[in-house]
């Protein structure tokens, strides 16, 4: 049985993004139950998945003004190094890592999902983004300036420094 499991707690009601959560953990678990033999084209298949999923969040949240240095986008290009380097360890013929690091996102990504990509899909829905369209209903809800930082008030220099002067 894999150590992650689609369930509806992982649920961020974007259909697009659960879509392409439930490919991801169903990815995970293939390479989770791989023998080694099957481990690296399943690991490839993770990593080009992650690849497109990863994209296509960041081109939501450019969209919608989310800047291109938020956290998240950081976030997903660290992850993505990673799984690369896995990549390259098992290419060499050392399995190890990417047993490893299976494990390690299973762990990850519901706390990743739970925290960045629900606020990322609050933001969608806020601003009524449509990710296969790209429309966005509701021009308005959209933030004046990009958001930097993690995208939240309190992260921001910009938004920090407002606060700040605020509360002075």
């Amino acid at each position: 049985m894999p150590t992650l499991n689609w369930c509806d707690d992982l649920a961020l009601g974007i259909a697009e993004m659960d879509t392409t959560h439930q490919e991801f953990v169903a990815l995970l678990a293939a390479v989770e139950s791989a023998d080694d033999a099957a481990l690296l084209p399943a690991w490839q298949a993770l990593v080009d998945h992650t690849q497109v999923h990863f994209d296509n969040e960041d081109r939501y949240m450019l969209a919608t003004r989310f800047a291109a240095t938020n956290c998240h986008t950081t976030h997903h290009q660290m992850v993505l190094d990673v799984l690369r380097q896995g990549l390259a360890m098992g290419q060499a013929g050392d399995l190890a890592p990417i047993r490893q690091m299976t494990r390690e996102l299973a762990t990850w990504f519901p706390q990743h999902a739970d925290s960045m990509d629900a606020a990322l899909a609050m933001h969608l829905q806020r601003v009524g983004f449509d990710p296969a369209t790209g429309t966005i209903a509701h021009a308005g809800a959209l933030p004046a300036e990009a958001l930097h930082g993690c995208g939240g008030a309190t992260c921001t220099p910009h938004d920090v420094s407002e606060h700040e002067a605020a509360a002075a």
